[in-house]
């Protein structure tokens, strides 16, 4: 998978993936980051998500990556602010009140350029890439976050059943990337949406804690 898979799914209006509410489990365990108002959350992949409103409406600044301009701008517009638009490093920097989204390969991303955050919520960026890229970005998310504590959330299913994204990402893989620099401990495991309308799964809430490890 390529940058240009995703451009053209948000170009062609492909976005499936997209929700229409924040998502409910986010919504039931993000206080469990136990952040102070006005703390800063990076969205890794954020694209227009709804998830982005309820963070704000918590009283959370939020910093976002996405790829796709046209989801950034879908997104300013959809929360009704113009952003201020300038350029950071390799990205293309967004930013309005309580909301920066850097516009570019995260990959590309620096610490320098996001600056510093208190926390990361990872919904849709883990389970979106394949497993090569997936060693690569759980490594670059530590590094580019100082390490800060996330919200994870991953599907489990069976792989045979359909070909991602979202990908599956089991328990050992999840120990596998991150507890060596993480204490990690699972939320919840509920039953998640029939994906592709064709695979059943099941959506599995991390909390990645830095300090102690297993």
């Amino acid at each position: 998978m390529d940058e240009r898979f995703w451009q053209d799914r948000w170009k062609n209006n492909r976005i499936g993936f997209h929700k229409m509410e924040a998502n409910p489990l986010l919504v039931r365990n993000f206080s469990a980051l136990k952040l102070a108002a006005g703390a800063r959350v990076f969205v890794p992949l954020c694209g227009k998500s709804l998830d982005v409103h309820w963070l704000l409406g918590q009283g959370y600044r939020m910093a976002g990556a996405e790829l796709s301009r046209i989801a950034v701008e879908q997104l300013f517009v959809e929360l009704g602010v113009t952003p201020r638009v300038t350029e950071a490093g390799s990205t293309t920097r967004f930013e309005a009140d309580g909301i920066v989204v850097f516009q570019g390969s995260l990959f590309e991303l620096t610490p320098e350029v996001l600056g510093p955050v208190d926390a990361v919520y990872d919904r849709a960026a883990l389970v979106a890439l394949p497993e090569a890229m997936r060693t690569q970005y759980a490594q670059h998310l530590m590094e580019l976050t100082g390490r800060a504590p996330q919200l994870l959330v991953c599907f489990e299913y069976d792989q045979a059943c359909m070909d991602g994204p979202p990908f599956s990402v089991e328990e050992s893989e999840v120990r596998r990337r991150y507890q060596q620099e993480y204490a990690l401990r699972l939320l919840e495991r509920v039953s998640g949406e029939m994906l592709k309308g064709i695979c059943p799964s099941t959506e599995a809430v991390w909390i990645l804690e830095p300090g102690a490890r297993e």
